[in-house]
């Protein structure tokens, strides 16, 4: 099992296959994944799971994250997850959020992500935004 960058091709056809299959691919392209980082997990050579990360400034999106069905509940997406908050970090992010269906709050939440309280409904789905703050300290409580 491995971790590395990914073309955006490569994350719309498991982004596809998983979230919107019964959509046209162009459903799942963002207009910014020219300027996302995007990130595989592979098992075998298997691209498994795969997240897009937006950074701009402190602050992060991670987008479209998926794995293959066949594969969840085996920790691959956790370890990929864990991988881009590790990023995150390194790349000083203080908060790092997503758009996430609500059926799945319950995952985002082992991670120490909460809901900011927003939510919104995209094709029928439930969506909560949800967020992580990084790298803070008392210092940056205080400000």
């Amino acid at each position: 099992m491995h971790i590395q960058p990914i073309d955006k091709e490569q994350a719309w056809t498991l982004r596809h296959r998983v979230m919107w299959p019964e959509k046209e691919l162009d459903f799942v392209k963002l207009d910014d994944d020219d300027q996302g980082l995007h990130y595989g997990l592979f098992v075998e050579n298997n691209l498994v799971s795969v997240v897009s990360v937006f950074i701009s400034g402190d602050e992060a999106q991670f987008r479209k994250f998926a794995t293959q069905v066949e594969e969840q509940g085996k920790g691959y997406g956790s370890i990929l997850l864990n991988r881009v908050f590790d990023y995150a970090r390194e790349r000083g992010v203080k908060r790092i959020w997503c758009n996430a269906r609500a059926n799945k709050a319950a995952f985002y939440a082992k991670f120490g992500l909460i809901p900011t309280g927003d939510s919104f409904t995209k094709e029928g789905l439930p969506y909560l935004i949800m967020e992580l703050y990084l790298n803070t300290s008392d210092e940056d409580k205080q400000i």
